[in-house]
């Protein structure tokens, strides 16, 4: 799934927190890279964050149906 315009990315890692599965980010290479690896979540994602400005578009793969519907309901709602 790619998730589009993430203003908070604080928000964003907290909604990856709750969620029960594995969730990845795609990078543009094609490697994938687990969200919910602490190690791999700082350093991945320091580079996007940085400058804590919106972050038009990233995709992400969810391992569990229930984590697809929470990161949707995030996208549609943005709480």
């Amino acid at each position: 799934m790619k998730i589009y315009n993430v203003e908070n990315p604080a928000r964003f890692l907290e909604i990856i927190q709750q969620c029960k599965g594995t969730v990845e980010l795609i990078s543009k290479q094609g490697d994938r890279l687990n969200l919910k690896s602490e190690l791999t979540k700082y350093l991945a994602l320091s580079k996007l964050f940085t400058d804590n400005t919106l972050i038009n578009e990233m995709e992400l793969i969810a391992s569990d149906p229930d984590d697809v519907k929470l990161l949707l309901n995030y996208m549609v709602s943005g709480i």
